[in-house]
């Protein structure tokens, strides 16, 4: 793929548009990112998309800025982190320093609560669609850990007053040990297959 202007101008359209359309918060801009970048475009891969999706969820800032950012450095370094960043972040500075400007004209205006409305009806389907799609990619090709994981994870924030970031920490922590566990064995049936092979 060619980093060329036209390559810089499709990722900032895609963010720009992404990023203009999308009432809701980074829960909903992440799944269109997904049909965008993995199913469209195949800049990325389902797997890699659900890392961006956690570890944007995990670092501070905006989950849609933060997962703009991971994508665009994913296609091209800090260029493209630049240009993802700035499509994502115009549309909503755009849009509320003209709500800003004419807040007192919208304050008290029928129209504008009802269309509010209409869109928060949206809003809430769209991120129960994303978290329906989101769970079936990641538990389409692994095991039980990662669902016990999550299970744990919400009944410790749900039902407890658990801090979220030491539930993100531990979850990181067990998921790594579980990794190095794999890794470990993964290299023993390695080798004791060269062993069998040598023999």
């Amino acid at each position: 793929m060619k980093k060329n202007a036209a390559f810089y101008f499709k990722l900032f359209l895609s963010t720009f548009t992404l990023s203009a359309f999308t009432v809701g918060g980074g829960y909903v801009i992440v799944p269109l990112m997904r049909r965008r970048f993995v199913e469209e475009y195949h800049w990325i891969d389902e797997d890699e998309m659900i890392d961006i999706t956690a570890v944007a969820q995990s670092a501070p800032g905006p989950i849609a800025v933060n997962a703009s950012l991971l994508v665009g450095y994913r296609m091209a370094g800090l260029p493209g982190a630049a240009v993802t960043i700035l499509g994502t972040v115009l549309p909503p500075l755009i849009l509320l320093s003209s709500i800003a400007y004419f807040y007192a004209q919208f304050r008290e205006s029928v129209w504008i609560d009802a269309v509010l409305r209409g869109i928060r009806a949206a809003v809430a389907a769209v991120m129960v669609d994303a978290v329906i799609g989101i769970v079936k990619t990641a538990f389409k090709t692994e095991r039980l850990f990662p669902a016990v994981i999550l299970g744990i994870a919400f009944v410790l924030s749900f039902f407890t007053e658990a801090p979220v970031a030491l539930i993100l920490l531990g979850s990181g922590l067990v998921g790594w040990i579980a990794t190095r566990i794999q890794q470990r064995k993964k290299v023993r049936l390695e080798k004791d297959n060269n062993k069998e092979e040598d023999a």
